[in-house]
């Protein structure tokens, strides 16, 4: 642009080149002016003659991070001082020496929370990575609560163990983690467990026991509950199930109100996030065989009425090949990878079906 109006400064003058380009004349001559003229012109400039001088800023920094100022802010400071017959400066000047110095902030020392890294976690297939969490369901008073544990399988979204309890303890996660593992016949160095940060989540004892099941243990970030979707969602499907009741009117009802829950989300529930197949479709392996019967279904619709697919033969939606849990955020890294090495009161378990005995379920 500059170059253009030096070309056209000749024919129509500089005012009307930078007119008719829309460049700013002091900007024109600027870009005339050698480099090394405008440096030394910063470099020499004269120190407003009055501008505070280095004792004087120094006196107002002091002033203002005393014991008696350091929680109020510089207005506040130049009423106070205006009030007792003194004058520093102005309050605009107080937050230019703060700003210099970068005080602007809180001047006392505070703790900060350092940066977490985010979980990225991926899953193949199924037992390879779980995601659990704990909800509230409201029981038949005001203020009394019954609690659901949840230990979900990201791949397939197949519940392998749920609980419902009168209280959150580390000791009630323990069992519903090591007999989920034992049911689904989980292998050390097979299996990583996700988890927010709440306490039985982070409890001691329960990462001991995920220790000795050689069982891998992620936590999201605190205070970001994208960190943990799946749970989030599933839990979003149960509390807007049509059968939810508002409350329970008591522990018995709340367990068998979510073993029937369950047995629909598992074995009728047709999942979107899994092209319309329900967790245990996909978590047993039996996917690839319903596709293909479902494909063949829809060719033959097609063979006998094909002016109704504009679009020619139909395609099904197919299962993800990877699910994630913070997919990285670059484009190339989006690409699949190779899978990572995943490594380390009175409760009663029934199995849903001789065939599958697999979900846990501790009252």
């Amino acid at each position: 642009m500059i170059e253009a109006a030096e070309h056209l400064s000749h024919i129509l003058g500089v005012r009307g080149a930078c007119e008719a380009l829309a460049v700013p004349r002091s900007t024109w001559y600027r870009s005339r002016r050698p480099v090394c003229q405008v440096e030394s012109a910063r470099a020499f400039r004269s120190r407003p003659p009055r501008a505070l001088s280095v004792v004087e800023q120094s006196d107002v920094r002091a002033v203002l991070n005393s014991e008696r100022f350091q929680d109020c802010a510089p207005r506040e400071v130049y009423a106070t001082l205006l009030d007792e017959g003194r004058y520093c400066c102005s309050w605009r000047t107080m937050y230019r020496i703060l700003r210099e110095h970068d005080e602007l902030r809180e001047r006392r020392d505070q703790l900060r929370h350092p940066a977490y890294a985010r979980p990225e976690l991926l899953a193949t297939g199924p037992k390879q990575l779980w995601s659990w969490d704990i909800t509230k369901l409201r029981g038949p008073a005001k203020w009394t609560y019954y609690y659901l544990y949840v230990m979900l399988d990201v791949y397939s979204r197949y519940v392998v163990g749920w609980m419902v309890a009168e209280r959150e303890l580390a000791a009630l996660a323990q069992e519903l983690i090591a007999e989920s593992c034992a049911k689904q016949g989980i292998q050390p160095g097979q299996l990583t467990i996700h988890a927010d940060h709440g306490s039985p989540m982070i409890a001691k004892s329960v990462a001991l026991l995920m220790a000795d099941l050689g069982v891998s243990k992620s936590h999201s970030r605190p205070h970001v509950s994208d960190d943990n979707p799946f749970s989030e969602a599933q839990f979003k499907t149960l509390k807007y199930c049509p059968t939810y009741p508002g409350r329970f009117g008591s522990l018995a009802d709340a367990r068998q109100w979510a073993e029937a829950f369950f047995a629909w989300y598992n074995y009728e529930h047709h999942h979107t996030g899994l092209g319309l197949l329900t967790p245990a479709d996909v978590h047993y392996g039996r996917a690839e065989a319903i596709l293909a019967q479902r494909q063949e279904v829809l060719l033959r619709a097609y063979e006998t009425y094909p002016d109704r697919f504009v679009n020619g033969p139909p395609k099904l939606s197919q299962l993800p090949t990877a699910v994630w849990i913070s997919p990285p955020p670059s484009s190339a890294q989006r690409q699949m990878p190779d899978p990572p090495a995943i490594g380390a009161e009175g409760a009663y378990v029934i199995a849903v079906s001789e065939e599958e005995p697999e979900t846990t379920i501790l009252h």
